[in-house]
């Protein structure tokens, strides 16, 4: 099983997209692009979330 080692811009630690994922098909795709990992990105949503439910 072939798996990359991706650093997340948001923390800057490594983690690993295994094949299948999506983000294992984006970075196929393009490799420069930015990728956060699980625990960046569900904290992102939670506060899209809390934000909008502020503004209404």
């Amino acid at each position: 099983m072939v798996s990359y080692e991706v650093i997340c811009y948001n923390c800057k630690k490594k983690f690993r997209v295994f094949p299948g994922s999506t983000r294992y098909k984006q970075f196929k795709k393009n490799r420069n692009s930015i990728f956060c990992c699980e625990d960046c990105s569900h904290n992102i949503r939670l506060e899209a979330i809390k934000n909008f439910f502020r503004g209404i």
